[in-house]
Parts: C-alpha cells; sequence; structure tokens
C-alpha cells in the first residue's frame, strides 16, 4: 500500500518496526515524524492495539523513558525484560542514559 493510503496507526507500526535492536524512542518522537505533533496520545493508543502485529511496542516510551505502556504487556514486567534482553537499562521503571539509546525516527528515516 502507498503510505497515503495508510492508517493511522499502520503508520505508526511501520515506524515502529523499524526501531533498532537495543534502541527505544518515545510517542511524541513517532508523532512528530508523521507530522502529527498533537497526537502522542494516539500513538499510544496504535500501541495499545499492537498486540498480534509483529511490533516492537516495548521499545516505544514515553519523553522522559518511563515505562508507561507497561500495563499493556502480559505479566507484571514483561516490557522491562525484553528491553533489558536488548541491552537496554532500566530501573524503576525508567530507561538508564535515556539519551544514548534513544532513536529519533525524524533523524534516522530522512
Amino acid at each position: 500500500m502507498k503510505p497515503e493510503t495508510l492508517s493511522f496507526f499502520e503508520r505508526v507500526y511501520d515506524v515502529v518496526k523499524q526501531i533498532p535492536y537495543g534502541s527505544v524512542t518515545s510517542y511524541g518522537a513517532i508523532a512528530n515524524y508523521l507530522g502529527a505533533p498533537r497526537s502522542a496520545r494516539m500513538v499510544g493508543y496504535a500501541m495499545n492495539n499492537a498486540h498480534g502485529k509483529d511490533v516492537p511496542a516495548h521499545r516505544v516510551v514515553n519523553r522522559k523513558g518511563l515505562l508507561t505502556g507497561k500495563h499493556h504487556f502480559e505479566g507484571t514486567n514483561l516490557m522491562q525484560q525484553l528491553l533489558e534482553n536488548e541491552g537496554v537499562v532500566v530501573k524503576d521503571n525508567q530507561i538508564q542514559s535515556f539519551e544514548k539509546v534513544f532513536w529519533n525516527p525524524s533523524e534516522a528515516l530522512q
């Protein structure tokens, strides 16, 4: 499908699928990249509906590096475990050295 015919959620999933292993991005960074800077919450809704779509939703966090979407994953700490398996350090539900693992789609996908 051409990008202009994809739904907003599908466009979000396309971006999320490109986040490199061991990196994270934010809801807002994705919204900015998609030309909808005030739609960070809609990106979050897309992540809530990403189950079964082969989308690495665990790599999307809030702008401060907090695992705000973790309650949408099965199990108590699945989101954190998935990130830690990729080498991302998480302490008290927050990514450590956030700026080092942050992936900005607006820069990476020019």
